[in-house]
């Protein structure tokens, strides 16, 4: 196979670079809490996109720290034209575990965790500290969520800093029991604010 070598004559010779690929994950937004009692993703509000644009959404959480201790961080959608962050949700939720002592560790499904058609906020960690140094991290994607024939999966996969000294991988996945649209997320803790933190919102492009 020849090498193909190119120098700078070869390269200000191009005049579209249509063809060069910019990338599959699209920035959309970013919130940033500060005693925030929810941060909310309103598709068409403040520069959010959460529409028919992609066919996965991804969010990020990066340093979600609570103001109260040993809560968990959860989030919930409106179908579009609803309120009140209650749709219903069928979901699963396991966790591997590993404290600090190292004395204990497990992998564990967590029942009081998964949801089977509620309409409680979907929770995606268990027991968050909030000492200084404590906090969650993770991701979320949602799938498809401007669908009209199909329900809305989700998978999230995150770790959290547990308030008893614990480092814990916790995995949920479901769905929004909706063929309605889904256009607003928001996202909380289960008692008390997000002291901070930041979640980024991310369109992924088809392939």
């Amino acid at each position: 196979m020849a090498l193909v070598k190119y120098n700078n004559n070869s390269i200000s010779a191009v005049t579209s670079a249509s063809s060069i690929p910019s990338g599959a994950l699209t920035h959309i937004k970013t919130l940033t809490a500060s005693s925030s009692a929810t941060l909310s993703f309103v598709d068409g509000s403040d520069g959010v996109v959460l529409d028919s644009t992609y066919p996965i959404y991804k969010f990020e959480f990066i340093n979600m720290h609570p103001a109260t201790n040993n809560v968990t961080f959860g989030f919930q959608a409106n179908a579009s034209g609803g309120s009140g962050y209650n749709e219903t949700i069928t979901s699963t939720f396991f966790s591997a575990y590993h404290n600090e002592a190292d004395s204990a560790a497990a992998l564990v499904y967590d029942t009081g965790a998964d949801q089977a058609q509620g309409t409680s906020f979907q929770a995606l960690n268990s027991g968050i500290g909030n000492d200084n140094d404590q906090c969650k991290v993770g991701y979320l994607h949602l799938f498809n969520p401007s669908s009209t024939t199909f329900v809305k999966h989700f998978i999230s996969v995150s770790n959290n800093y547990v308030h008893s000294d614990y480092s814990q991988n916790d995995f949920i996945a479901g769905y929004f029991n909706t063929t309605s649209a889904i256009d607003e997320i928001q996202f909380k803790m289960s008692s008390g604010n997000i002291d901070s933190g930041k979640i980024k919102l991310y369109g992924i492009k088809d392939s």
